[in-house]
């Protein structure tokens, strides 16, 4: 088995596998990491390619950065090729993630100008990837060293990620803060520390989550670090359209902002509930006022309940329920929701929590009673029994004692004497 960044994807002697060390990776190089994020697939790649083939391909690299490189030398490509790219100083080293006709049609989509790209130069020797490769193990100390340096100065920011070029001439450092930061020193005490070009980009809560990657509550790797790359605002009025319970602890993701996911079925939730009634809908009836208390929006119906009796609820069809609203509108009262009802689906006890309804072991079997009962009734004959026993012993018992006062005269001390 192999990953998007191996060599090649069909040759099992480029593919991931445990080393003699025990180390997992990529034989020829460790690439896993510029891999697993926003990964692509090809679906042309057993289409033949047209006589002007596409000579533009998308690169990787650390993390969900990629971008779009003119192989002008027509290099023999495919995905997985480690290839040295123009840089805006010195070069920098990816790994070829996309190639052919899927290129284009990503360059159309992102609005990509093509006179704006940049050049890719050769594969990449072996000398390059070793100062990759070192550059590469540095970062995870340089990055503590930053953030030790930013906590010195006092500056209110968190360095996420930190990303050397290939070359190792300059380091980018990746930042969140709330608002804007004045960074002027910090940049100076970066480059006489590290030695090197400093490049400071600040990003969102969501690209930060993005480029650290997770899983979900959902059980599957994050969406922003596999395949989402268009961040659209999402707002707590998704929620309310869903019927879901406004929950901040539920609905915010591991960026603290609120899920993606909300607004992925958004339209079709929309669009079903453009057909129901108003949720604030009040039915007069000649056994009183009815208010809307629950919807379902795929099933198409409205639960109601009495205003003097919320515990019961009667469910009615929308197509019903415009009928019903006719009526009232001409100034008619409708029969009792007993008559009407399709179905009552709770019929609650006062005094019973609404909450229980929806507990988590609601659906587990409930243990009977019957040993309980039956033990019960023998405790309860046993305390009969012995009260009846009781009161045949009391008579005897009282006769004696008057008996044993007479019988037995009171005692002399032999002190007295």
């Amino acid at each position: 088995m192999s990953c998007g960044g191996c060599k090649n994807s069909g040759d099992s002697s480029h593919s991931c596998s445990t080393n003699s060390k025990g180390e997992f990776g990529c034989d020829i190089i460790d690439t896993c990491e510029y891999s697993y994020k926003l990964s692509v697939f090809d679906w042309l790649a057993n289409v033949k390619s047209p006589q002007h083939q596409c000579k533009y391909v998308e690169v990787r690299f650390k993390n969900d950065r990629k971008s779009i490189y003119h192989n002008i030398s027509n290099l023999p490509l495919h995905i997985g090729s480690i290839v040295t790219v123009e840089a805006g100083s010195g070069y920098d080293v990816g790994v070829v993630s996309l190639t052919g006709e899927l290129v284009r049609i990503q360059m159309k989509k992102k609005n990509f100008d093509q006179n704006q790209t940049a050049k890719i130069y050769r594969i990449t020797s072996q000398k390059e990837v070793e100062t990759w490769q070192n550059a590469r193990k540095k970062e995870e100390e340089v990055k503590l060293e930053a953030r030790k340096i930013a906590k010195r100065l006092h500056l209110e920011m968190k360095i996420t990620d930190i990303e050397y070029q290939g070359d190792g001439t300059k380091i980018t450092f990746y930042y969140t803060a709330d608002g804007r930061v004045d960074f002027r020193q910090l940049i100076k005490e970066y480059a006489n520390a590290f030695r090197a070009k400093v490049d400071m980009k600040q990003i969102g809560y969501r690209q930060e989550t993005a480029k650290i990657g997770g899983i979900g509550s959902c059980g599957r790797e994050l969406c922003c670090s596999t395949w989402l790359t268009d961040f659209r605002s999402v707002n707590t009025n998704a929620a309310r359209y869903q019927q879901l319970s406004i929950n901040p602890v539920k609905l915010a993701g591991q960026c603290g902002k609120l899920k993606c996911c909300l607004n992925f079925e958004l339209d079709s939730y929309i669009d079903a509930l453009s057909h129901f009634p108003s949720s604030s809908t009040i039915l007069n009836t000649e056994k009183g006022r009815a208010f809307c208390i629950k919807i379902d929006v795929f099933k198409k119906r409205m639960w109601f309940a009495y205003v003097d009796n919320s515990m019961l609820w009667y469910d009615l069809d929308i197509e019903e329920v415009k009928k019903l609203i006719a009526v009232n509108k001409q100034g008619d009262k409708i029969p009792p929701l007993e008559e009407l009802k399709s179905q009552s689906i709770s019929s609650i006890p006062n005094g019973v929590d609404l909450i229980q309804e929806n507990s988590i072991d609601r659906f587990e079997k409930k243990k009977s009673n019957h040993k309980r009962q039956k033990k019960n009734q023998n405790t309860e004959k046993k305390e009969n029994t012995n009260t009846a026993e009781n009161k045949k012993e009391q008579k005897p018992k009282s006769s004696n004692r008057k008996f044993n006062k007479k019988k037995n005269p009171p005692r002399k001390d032999n002190n007295n004497e």
